[in-house]
């Protein structure tokens, strides 16, 4: 049994096939990337996967359960974690106040905040902080982080409700390019530790190719080509697409 199987999954708005047919696996400790040129359906299939679009027709097998027309707070209850583009942080709390609030959403206990909100669930934060190496700066304002850091606290905050499947958004996006690198070592050493199927987009090809142990290519809202970094980029109807979009096909020397 797969960690997630996808099925079929179709989607269209008016007249427009965001997603037609698609179907792949991920498995348990596995990073899978979907990349594709801006319009491919990349967005949209992530959106039905998360709950926040609902499949026109298809399957979408959580851990055997299907999740497809499930809402967000349903899918998340069930061990899906989600990062986005732009990191969704509190820049008015500390660092591991926004750990604590997540923890004590995913305990449906957001109602304990007023009073004693510093104490609560504060082990269980600082432990995800140290995770991630921001346990140094649990007490800083969240508005002093560097960007870098912003993205591994929103990381932090994607772990608090234990996720065996982890969709990342663009998770390198705004990052300098060394810490870009360091923030994808650190997801795949906590996928690999923890066994979570990571499933992520990503422009930037180095990344892609450097920390994908699989590569999904949509087009139009269908997948064209699947495979590790060299058998994607050795693909005609994936150079035929990124022809323009720069593709970093320069990166086959280095792999």
């Amino acid at each position: 049994m797969s960690l997630l199987a996808v099925r079929d999954l179709m989607k269209s708005y008016g007249g427009v096939h965001a997603v037609r047919g698609v179907s792949f696996s991920l498995e348990e400790g596995e990073m899978l990337a979907l990349i594709g040129p801006n319009g491919a359906g990349k967005s949209t299939c992530f959106n039905m996967l998360n709950g926040q679009a609902k499949p026109d027709v298809g399957s979408v097998k959580f851990r055997d359960v299907e999740i497809a027309g499930l809402n967000p707070r349903q899918i998340y209850r069930l061990g899906v974690g989600r990062t986005f583009q732009i990191a969704a942080t509190f820049n008015s709390m500390s660092v591991i106040e926004n750990v604590q609030v997540a923890l004590l959403s995913h305990d449906r206990a957001l109602s304990r905040l007023f009073g004693a909100a510093r104490s609560l669930r504060r082990a269980g934060a600082m432990a995800l902080l140290e995770r991630v190496g921001l346990g140094p700066q649990a007490e800083r304002a969240c508005a002093e982080l560097a960007y870098g850091d912003v993205k591994r606290l929103e990381l932090a905050m994607a772990l608090t409700n234990a996720p065996r499947l982890l969709l990342m958004d663009e998770p390198t996006a705004g990052m300098a390019p060394q810490e870009r690198g360091q923030l994808m070592d650190l997801v795949r050493e906590i996928a690999r530790d923890e066994k979570i199927g990571v499933l992520f987009t990503e422009h930037d090809m180095d990344i892609v190719f450097e920390h994908a142990d699989r590569i999904m290519v949509l087009d139009r809202g269908k997948l064209i080509a699947e495979g590790d970094a060299r058998s994607v980029r050795d693909n005609p109807a994936v150079r035929a697409v990124y022809l323009g979009e720069g593709l970093a096909f320069a990166a086959e020397d280095r792999t």
